[in-house]
Parts: structure tokens; sequence; C-alpha cells
């Protein structure tokens, strides 16, 4: 859950990187706490008000899914426009998901330093 309330913390943070954990934990929270909305939204509402609660999530958690996926895309050193690959039907979206499971670019890229690097310290002189 950490990683889900995390990228609300960077609500739209475009810039840096996010590892595949963090990326795939957010999705997987993010998917758990939708279906709950369109399950427990009408049992305890009825008519518009029931689906208007699952269609005010997805605009609560549309930024943060869109920056989130851009930062992954920077992991793998590539640019967040490569996300416009979605509005290809089905191979855009097959491109976009080999991109998201691929390892990390080793050490630092244009889009900042490897988020699972050991830190490095400098010696004292």
């Amino acid at each position: 859950m950490k990683y889900y309330f995390n990228a609300f913390k960077r609500y739209a943070d475009f810039a840096g990187r996010a590892t595949r954990t963090e990326y795939w934990m957010f999705v997987l929270c993010n998917m758990v706490v939708g279906i709950a909305v369109e399950f427990i939204a009408p049992l305890v509402f009825h008519g518009i008000i029931a689906s208007s609660i699952g269609f005010v999530y997805m605009l609560a958690t549309i930024i943060p899914s869109l920056a989130i996926w851009v930062r992954r895309l920077h992991d793998t050193d590539r640019s967040g426009w490569w996300l416009l690959l979605i509005f290809i039907p089905v191979l855009g979206a097959i491109v976009l998901f080999i991109f998201s499971v691929l390892e990390s670019t080793p050490g630092d890229n244009s889009y900042g330093p490897n988020p699972t690097a050991p830190v490095q310290i400098a010696p004292v002189q």
C-alpha cells in the first residue's frame, strides 16, 4: 500500500523514475480499490450516485496513474511521449506492457539516477 500512497504524494510529478515494483504495486492496489469501489458503491448507494462514485474515483486516479506510467517509461530510458502508443488499438497496449516489465536502465540515465542503486558515499578527505 505504501507504493499506492507514494504515487498520490507525487500526484502530478512526471519527472524522475519509477521502479517496476513501485509501478506494479500501484497498478495492483489501484485495481483492487477500483474493483472494491465498483462492488461496494451499489450496495451502499443506489442509482446515479453509485455509478458516480466509480467515475469520481477514476477521475481522482487518472493523473497519478499517468505520472507513474511516465516515470516507469523514464526508468527504461524512454520518453513519456511513448505513452501515446495507447491510442494504437491492441498493439500499443502490448508494446507499453512490454516496456513496463523491462528492467531498469542500469545506473543513471537521462531522466535521473537509478532509484534502486545503492547510495554511494564519497570518502572524506
